[in-house]
Parts: C-alpha cells; sequence; structure tokens
C-alpha cells in the first residue's frame, strides 16, 4: 500500500481519539468514578471497570502495543515507524545492558518497539554481533562493551546508547528524505541538548563529559553549547541569556525563569513543539506525516491518560492536572 492509499484508514483511527473538549471534562471531573463515567464513552470503555485506576498503567501499555503493531502492519515504510519507537529500542538496551551487568532480570522494566525483541537484543548483548540489528545499533552495543571492560561506571551506559540514538535518529531520517520529517528530528534533538546542557552545567559537569553526552546532529552547534560547561561564575545565567535569543526562545520561553529553568515544564513544552509538526498533516494526501500524526496523537493521549489517572488518584488539584496536561492536535 501506497501512503496515499492508507491515509483514508488513518483519518478513520483517528475518530477513535479523545479530543479536547473531553479532556477538559475530564481534567474537571472530580471524582475517580466520575472520571470512569467519561472514559466509558471512549474507545478506552473495555478498560473501564469497579477499581480500573490500578490495573490502568497495564491496560495503556496494551493499547499502544496493539496501536504499534496495527499501524506497523500498513506502514509503506517500516523504518518510519521505527524512527518513532527507536526510543524503545535504545531504552531497551540500557535496561538489557545493565541486567547483564548486575546479573539480574528486567525484562518487565522493557517496552515494546515494535521492531525488535528482547531475545534479540540480548543476544546481540551477549555476543557484541547480530545480523538483525541496524549497523549503528550494533555499534553502540560494542562501544557500550568497551567501556564496561574499562570502567564500572553504569551511567557511561546511558551516556552512549542516547549519543547512538540521536546519531541514528539524524542519519535514518536523512535517508528517508522526508524534509518534514527531518526537521522534526533536529529539533527534537536540538531540544533534547538543550536539557542536557542546562542539567550538566546545575550538575558542574566538566567540558569533557559534556562533550561525551551532547549530540553533534542538531542545527545548534555543539561547540557553542560547550562553552558553557566550563562552570564559570554565572555560565547558568549566561546559558538562560543564550537561550533567549537562539531559535527557540519562543518555544521554551515559558520554562525560562529568572535564573532557573524549569525542567518540568520544559519537558511538556518540548511535546508541544514537536506535536505542531504534525499538524500540517491534517492537508496531506501523500507522505508518512498523517500516519506519523496518528502515532503522536495515540502517545499523547496515552500520557495524557496516565496523567489524568495518577493525579485523581494522589489528589492533585485540577490546576495541577491542567499544567501537566501535553497538548492535544485534533486532527
Amino acid at each position: 500500500m501506497t501512503y496515499h492509499e492508507i491515509n483514508p484508514l488513518v483519518r478513520i483511527k483517528e475518530l477513535e481519539l479523545i479530543t479536547k473538549d473531553e479532556f477538559e471534562r475530564m481534567i474537571e471531573a472530580e471524582t475517580m468514578e466520575q472520571l470512569a463515567s467519561l472514559l466509558k464513552d471512549t474507545h478506552y470503555s473495555s478498560y473501564i471497570y469497579p477499581g480500573f485506576e490500578h490495573e490502568f498503567e497495564q491496560n495503556l501499555n496494551k493499547e499502544i502495543e496493539e496501536e504499534y503493531r496495527e499501524i506497523i502492519e500498513i506502514a509503506p515504510e517500516k523504518e518510519v515507524i521505527w524512527l518513532y519507537t527507536m526510543r524503545y529500542t535504545f531504552h531497551n538496551l540500557k535496561v538489557l545492558t545493565k541486567a547483564k551487568r548486575l546479573n539480574k532480570e528486567l525484562n518487565q522494566l522493557c517496552i515494546y518497539d515494535g521492531f525488535y525483541s528482547i531475545e534479540t537484543l540480548k543476544r546481540a548483548i551477549q555476543t557484541g554481533y547480530s545480523t538483525q540489528l541496524p549497523t549503528t545499533v550494533a555499534e553502540s552495543i560494542r562501544e557500550v562493551t568497551l567501556h564496561l571492560e574499562e570502567s564500572k561506571v553504569l551511567q557511561g551506559i546511558d551516556v552512549i546508547y542516547d549519543r547512538y540514538f540521536l546519531k541514528t535518529q539524524r542519519e535514518l531520517g536523512e535517508t528517508l528524505g522526508y524534509p518534514e520529517l527531518l526537521n522534526e528530528i533536529i529539533s527534537f534533538i536540538d531540544l533534547t541538548n538543550i536539557e542536557t546542557t542546562a542539567r550538566g552545567i546545575l550538575q558542574k559537569r566538566n567540558r569533557n563529559f559534556m562533550t561525551g553526552v551532547l549530540s553533534s546532529m542538531g542545527s545548534i552547534s555543539k561547540e557553542s553549547l560547550l562553552t558553557f560547561a566550563d562552570n564559570r561564575e554565572g555560565s547558568f545565567e549566561a546559558f538562560i541569556d543564550f537561550l533567549h535569543n537562539s531559535d527557540y526562545a519562543q518555544v521554551i520561553a515559558p520554562a525560562l525563569l529568572e535564573g532557573e529553568i524549569a525542567f518540568n515544564l520544559l519537558g511538556k513544552l518540548k511535546d508541544d513543539y514537536l506535536t505542531q509538526h504534525y499538524e500540517g498533516a491534517q492537508t496531506q494526501a501523500f507522505g508518512p506525516l498523517p500516519l506519523l500524526a496518528l502515532l503522536n496523537a495515540k502517545e499523547i493521549e496515552i500520557k495524557n491518560l496516565r496523567t489524568l489517572v495518577i493525579g485523581k488518584k494522589c489528589g492533585f488539584t485540577t490546576q495541577q492536572i491542567r499544567e501537566r496536561m501535553r497538548r492535544v492536535n485534533d486532527l
């Protein structure tokens, strides 16, 4: 099937998504029972029963896994979908590598990515070789193995896999050749680098450490970001000034407070900004954007449902829940 042929199917599936108005009513629900009543009128009705909130997380995981399977089945280019679920491939590599190092069983912490099984990743980690994994993924495993032969610092596992994740994103985006998709990838890398730099400055990380964790695959020069990693007095304030004058100033401005950055809000703004990239999908009949817009909308929907249920369980106020909700794009 071509994108032109599957996009009408995508439009039909979009009708199942929870709308902004429906989410607003759920936010205003005063009790778990009222929230359950509203959820019974949605695609998630089969997951709503007395005490549903105690198993809702597991059921949401089943829901998104099923969505991945359906979309992968119809996708003309499977690589486009892996571009989206790749974060889970690298998450699983982190989990399984640490499990091997600590001699523990941590399979339950892995997340379904739709492409590479736990067994496949385990074999690659064990042997350092795989014909089933993409070249850059296999390279990342070998580099992590070399690191662990020389160091006992588990944080190096995260650093190496994160760097390869962004590298693989950029390379695959360029190979696929869709300008809008590549722009989204570059923005994701830039915003990730911004957050990493800010945290590194606050943690007083040295330049060598920051050189290892920052990606050179974004549009913001890595060297420009490294100038703030020397931990000089006032470097954090200087970095905030730099952000105010960057291409992302308007995007992240609400998280840039006087002398500090609201990291929780920064993560939300990052998700919301990337969601906006898919809004143009409404008028496109060709290309992968509508399919990815659906997948992104489903992911955001799942995040918002988790926020709602956890918020109600923990007694958060309506305002506290609303502040944590991700942008909903009514496709």
